[in-house]
């Protein structure tokens, strides 16, 4: 875990054990159609004829309090639909639907308006209809212009097309698609490194302000990679989103397996060596904590990376599968 997140207030260790906790409750729930356990991207369940669902449910974290204190809140929904969505195309699965919940400290209709419109866009673009969603009032325990989003996404998959790491072999390429900056991740590290900070300000290094580069939307990737997973291009999936590329790319690798990543394969957005020399963090906090500019990594046969690489403009070859746990960045 990275110690700067540590000290931000996020406790990454204590989340795993909640995990692991939360799984053996659900493990008392399972039915025998269950084909994936708590703890991988999206859940699986078994709906015959060879099909299974995929679902997956998140929420946007503290970069809301981004939104909130600059009054910006029309792209939270985008970043929330993503945060589920292509957890659930990990697994190769088709989103399908997506329902949002929203916690408000007092309904003002036009901002609940704003925010469900962000959530449409998000849809759109990750293919998935919106199915409906609830609208909580909370006065009273939160502050009147605070808000929370939560949502989830159910898709569906064929068994011969899942992907995963029981696929994965050493020598394996691993392929990197751009980020679109920080995503929704970080956040209370980024709070406290920019608090007192006006983010109205423009920033040379940065081109724009502090703003417009912490609530650029994430990037949806269901599309991409759902096509290259139906033309069996790709092996396994990793969304870098919490724990950033240490602790996501392992997920996509089976055990004994790991990743050796060339930090030099590919331009990391600005903000993060202005994150890095505001706070003094090491690799370790960066890579721990961050998406460093990679939002997707995918784990492709070594003679098919030609193929992807045509057929994804900004795709990025940034390693190999080798032997041995854990992610080396070198």
């Amino acid at each position: 875990m990275s110690d700067a997140y540590r000290a931000a207030g996020v406790d990454t260790e204590a989340a795993a054990k909640a995990v692991a906790l939360i799984g053996d409750l659900a493990a008392t729930t399972r039915r025998r159609e269950v084909a994936e356990a708590v703890g991988g991207f999206a859940g699986l369940f078994e709906i015959g004829g060879g099909r299974l669902l995929a679902a997956a449910t998140d929420g946007v974290g503290t970069k809301l309090e981004i939104a909130r204190a600059t009054g910006r809140l029309d792209t939270v929904g985008v970043d929330l639909v993503a945060m589920c969505a292509d957890d659930v195309v990990c697994t190769g699965a088709e989103p399908l639907f997506f329902l949002d919940y929203l916690a408000v400290g007092r309904v003002v209709p036009e901002r609940i308006a704003t925010i469900v419109e962000g959530i449409a866009r998000g849809c759109r673009v990750a293919g998935c209809a919106l199915l409906g969603g609830e609208t909580a009032e909370h006065p009273g325990v939160m502050a009147e212009d605070a808000f929370d989003l939560a949502g989830f996404c159910v898709g569906v998959l064929e068994e011969a097309g899942r992907l995963g790491p029981e696929r994965v072999r050493p020598g394996d390429a691993l392929i990197g698609l751009p980020s679109s900056g920080l995503h929704a991740n970080g956040f209370s590290l980024v709070r406290q490194v920019f608090a007192g900070d006006d983010l109205d300000q423009i920033r040379p290094e940065l081109g724009r302000s502090l703003a417009d580069e912490l609530l650029e939307p994430c990037r949806i990737y269901a599309g991409d990679v759902l096509r290259l997973s139906r033309e069996r291009l790709v092996k396994s999936a990793a969304h870098v989103t919490g724990g950033g590329i240490l602790e996501n790319v392992p997920r996509a690798l089976p055990s004994g397996l790991g990743a050796r990543i060339g930090r030099d394969a590919w331009q990391e957005p600005p903000i993060f060596d202005l994150i890095r020399r505001r706070a003094d963090l090491t690799a370790d906090d960066l890579f721990g904590t961050f998406n460093m500019g990679i939002g997707m990594v995918l784990v492709v046969e070594r003679d098919l990376v030609g193929r992807v690489l045509e057929e994804i403009d900004d795709a990025v070859a940034i390693g190999d599968v080798v032997d041995g746990a854990g992610v080396r960045i070198v």
